[in-house]
C-alpha cells in the first residue's frame, strides 16, 4: 500500500507519532494532526523528506476537523486511510467520582472520532472508496475497575464502529477498530500498577501496519493480553465481578 495518503490524528506522541514514522518509512504520505503544532513540525523533519505533513488541529472541534480535511485534500490529494488515534486517560476511583472527567475523555475519545468521520466520509462516499481506522482499546471489551470514563469511551467506539460497518461496506469504504493492549506511552504511565504484557508504541505501530495491510475488522496486540480480555468478555457476571472484586481488593 505504499503510496497511500493517510491521515493519523492525535499524532504528536506514543501509538500515533510512532505509526505516522512507521508508515512514512514504507512509502506512505502522510498527514499528521494534534493540537501541538511545534511536535508535529518535529515529527515531520525526523521522518523521510516530504513524507509527513504536519496540520494542527483540536478533534473537539468538528468544524475545525472538517476544514483540516479539506485542507489536506487540498494540498495533499484524496485521504485513503484516515486513523482517528487521538485519546486521553485518566484512572478514576468510584470514591473519586468526577463527571467532569466523563465528559473530557467522551469529547476527546468519541467525540473526537466522530468528528473525524464526519470530516472525511463525504469525500470517501464520492469516490467510493477508503478506510477509517478507529483506535479504541481491550478496555472496552468490559468494565474494568478505576477505569469507568476511559473504559465506557473505548465501548463507545467498538459500537459504534461495529454499527457502521454493514452501512459503509455498502458505499463501499471500509470501516477498522484498532483494541490495543496496554502501551508504553505517557498516558499509561499515569497507572500505578503493574501492566501485564506491556509493549513499546513502536511494537503496536507495526502490529498497526500489519493489521492495515490485511484488513480484517479488528486489529488487535498483543495476542496475550487481547486473549485474556477475550476470555473475560465471555465470563459469567458472578464469576467476572469476583475477578474484578480481587483487583480492588475486596
Amino acid at each position: 500500500m505504499a503510496g497511500n495518503l493517510a491521515w493519523i490524528t492525535g499524532a504528536s506522541s506514543g501509538i500515533g507519532r510512532a505509526l505516522a514514522l512507521a508508515l512514512a518509512a514504507e512509502g506512505w504520505t502522510v498527514a499528521v494532526s494534534s493540537r501541538s503544532a511545534d511536535r508535529l513540525a518535529a515529527l515531520a523533519a525526523e521522518a523521510p523528506a516530504g513524507r509527513v505533513h504536519p496540520f494542527a488541529v483540536d478533534v473537539t472541534d468538528l468544524e475545525a476537523m472538517s476544514a483540516t480535511a479539506r485542507h489536506i485534500e487540498a494540498k495533499l490529494g484524496p485521504i485513503d486511510h484516515a486513523v482517528f488515534n487521538a485519546g486521553d486517560y485518566q484512572p478514576m476511583a468510584a470514591a473519586a467520582f468526577d463527571a467532569r472527567l466523563f465528559r473530557r475523555l467522551m469529547e476527546v475519545n468519541y467525540l473526537g472520532v466522530v468528528h473525524g468521520i464526519a470530516a472525511v466520509l463525504g469525500s470517501m462516499r464520492s469516490r467510493g472508496a477508503g478506510a477509517i481506522w478507529v483506535n479504541a482499546s481491550v478496555a472496552g471489551y468490559r468494565g474494568l475497575p478505576r477505569a469507568a470514563p476511559y473504559g465506557a469511551s473505548k465501548a463507545a467506539l467498538i459500537n459504534l464502529a461495529e454499527s457502521l460497518q454493514p452501512e459503509l461496506a455498502a458505499l463501499g469504504i471500509a470501516i477498522h477498530v484498532i483494541n490495543p493492549g496496554f502501551v508504553r506511552t505517557a498516558l499509561t504511565a499515569k497507572n500505578t500498577f503493574a501492566m501485564p504484557f506491556l509493549i513499546g508504541p513502536e511494537q503496536a505501530a507495526r502490529a498497526i501496519v500489519k493489521g492495515m495491510s490485511r484488513r480484517g475488522f479488528e486489529v488487535t496486540f498483543p495476542w496475550t493480553m487481547a486473549a485474556l480480555m477475550k476470555l473475560l468478555r465471555c465470563l459469567p457476571y458472578r464469576v467476572y465481578f469476583a475477578v474484578t472484586r480481587r483487583m480492588v481488593g475486596s
